[in-house]
């Protein structure tokens, strides 16, 4: 919360990323450590630190410009991939898409568990955990449950 951090859906965990607020055109150096945000149409989730760095935490959203500056790991190939699939106030409501899931998609691996927040959260891991797989799977399921997010693993 008091490091310069943030979280990403997709960009490796390590990497080093320029975040620049397009309204204050303030900018701050982070680290991805986390996977999010879990919100359509959000890029980045910021730390407290970076929040208030950039002008971001009394307004709680900008519109910000986000440049790579280093990744441990090739951004446009490998990888670990996955599809995260609802989020739920409840365990059993996650069990019983999770089952439903497994069914559907017996190449893969679903998994329920809890989130940071307490809620509850299903994702599938398509074979091998390969990126095309998992695209053409985000692309291709429809939830009442909430958002499928294409989520990087590694």
């Amino acid at each position: 919360m008091n490091a310069m951090t943030a979280a990403h859906l997709t960009l490796p965990l390590g990497s080093i990323v320029r975040i620049t607020n397009l309204k204050t055109d303030h900018s701050a150096i982070v680290r991805i450590t986390d996977r999010g945000p879990f919100v359509t149409g959000r890029i980045v989730d910021l730390s407290l630190a970076a929040a208030k760095a950039l002008d971001v935490y009394l307004p709680g959203t900008a519109k910000v410009r986000l440049e790579v500056l280093t990744s441990p790991m090739p951004l446009d190939i490998g990888g670990r991939w996955a599809v995260q699939i609802g989020a739920f106030q409840n365990e059993k409501t996650a069990a019983k898409l999770a089952e439903h899931l497994q069914l559907r998609y017996q190449a893969a691996k679903v998994v329920k568990f809890r989130s940071p927040v307490g809620t509850w959260w299903v994702k599938v891991r398509v074979l091998e955990d390969d990126r095309q797989r998992a695209t053409t799977l985000a692309h291709e399921r429809e939830t009442v449950e909430g958002t499928v997010f294409l989520v990087r693993l590694d």
